[in-house]
């Protein structure tokens, strides 16, 4: 650092004063890279800041204050004015559906161990039985977080293929059914297998991807979810429900839950009828 600089540079207490960082956190922003010291002076080790760190300083001490990851700070600070403004309002809204999940699970806790509860949602559960059906699916390892743009992304590969093989799902009575077989507990913490199932008749052969099987015939018990219910946390109380029912009427679960998704997303409303929450059993104790 040239002689006139190093006068204009800033202690770290002088640089901490000014930017309202402690230098726990200036020691740390130094070791991670994202605000490291314009010199360290080799003789006594004291960091020098220079003044024109100071605006980047107080943009990383009010995105730390959001809580935001020091990663995600450093990707928000190196990019340009507009992508910066954007970055910072993906995150942000990442958080808020956070906080959704967690204020609903307070909600839905609540509501099980509360059963007079008027908040929780009543479900009408029955059952159907299903006929030997042939699927084409593809099985994916998923979280919670990836879940939904996962499998979404598996179904539209599964209808393209069943498209070019000459096979139009929804033209033999299955409309634009698919469904969601989850093989293990899906969290946000832990992956779990979860298969997506088109069904469909007609010539349609295996890919590296795709599984063509049959799935045999079974009765269901199954209750009808909204739109809104389909996420998650709420349709929790759709699959206790169920759980219920088959635990009362004393059925015998036979193979995996899952969901079975009757329209498109983007043909109905909220309120409106959207999937079925099912269990498969295997007979009725008399």
């Amino acid at each position: 650092m040239p002689r006139d600089t190093r006068r204009a540079a800033l202690t770290i207490s002088e640089f901490a004063r000014r930017t309202g960082l402690s230098h726990k956190a200036l020691r740390l922003y130094d070791l991670s890279g994202l605000l490291p010291p314009a010199e360290v002076d080799p003789v006594n080790g004291y960091r020098l800041y220079a003044p024109e760190q100071i605006e980047r300083a107080k943009l990383v001490s009010l995105l730390r204050r959001l809580d935001m990851p020091l990663a995600t700070v450093a990707e928000v600070l190196d990019a340009d004015p507009e992508s910066m403004a954007r970055q910072v309002a993906q995150w942000w809204n990442g958080q808020e559906e956070q906080h959704r999940v967690r204020r609903e699970l307070i909600d839905y806790l609540r509501s099980e161990w509360l059963s007079t509860d008027p908040q929780r949602p009543e479900y009408w559960v029955a059952t159907r039985s299903i006929p030997e059906t042939k699927v084409a699916s593809i099985r994916r390892e998923v979280d919670q977080t990836t879940l939904v743009d996962t499998m979404s992304a598996a179904a539209r590969e599964i209808r393209t293929h069943l498209a070019t093989s000459g096979t139009a799902t929804e033209q033999l009575g299955f409309g634009r059914e698919e469904w969601w077989i989850y093989h293990g507990m899906v969290t946000p913490d832990s992956e779990a297998p979860v298969e997506v199932c088109v069904p469909f008749t007609g010539p349609a052969e295996p890919t590296a991807n795709i599984t063509i099987r049959v799935e045999p015939a079974h009765v269901q018990a199954y209750t009808t979810v909204t739109k809104r219910e389909c996420l998650y946390p709420r349709i929790l109380h759709a699959y206790d429900a169920v759980t219920r029912f088959v635990r009362d009427t004393e059925l015998s679960p036979f193979g995996p839950s899952r969901e079975i998704y009757f329209t498109c997303l983007d043909d109905v409303g909220d309120d409106d009828p959207f999937a079925y929450v099912a269990q498969p059993i295997e007979r009725i104790l008399r």
